[in-house]
């Protein structure tokens, strides 16, 4: 299988490809949209991208949406570990440290987080594949 370097062109292309193939398991109920600001990234510049759900349908992809409930600032080796490695315990270690920063409705985060989780383990593990 191609890998692709996170966050590149190509790789957004590749993970929508799978996300199609896949699908997103989300709660009924999920209703959270984020927009994601990744700094120091190697191409150059920021990247961004969104994700989430809102009525129980997953929403990802590059660039961000109008109607995000938050967005989420952090650098590239962190974003690559909490959204590729799937590790949360990465992504709240982050936050207290300060290499997350997060602006709009935190108390949607908290909610979300008592509405089940949200994802799909073949999906997880299929973009694991293709991420270098």
């Amino acid at each position: 299988m191609t890998t692709h370097s996170f966050l590149s062109d190509e790789w957004f292309a590749a993970a929508q490809r799978l996300l199609e193939e896949h699908g997103i398991e989300t709660p009924v109920h999920a209703d959270l949209v984020i927009n994601v600001i990744v700094t120091d990234t190697p191409f150059g510049g920021d990247r961004t991208l969104h994700l989430g759900a809102r009525n129980g349908q997953g929403s990802f992809g590059h660039g961000h949406v109008d109607d995000a409930d938050l967005t989420l600032t952090t650098d590239y080796d962190t974003a690559k570990e909490i959204f590729v490695a799937g590790d949360p315990g990465a992504g709240m270690q982050a936050f207290l440290v300060g290499k997350v920063k997060i602006q709009g409705d935190f108390a949607k985060v908290v909610a979300a987080g008592t509405a089940g989780p949200i994802g799909n383990p073949e999906l997880a593990e299929a973009l694991q594949a293709i991420t270098s």
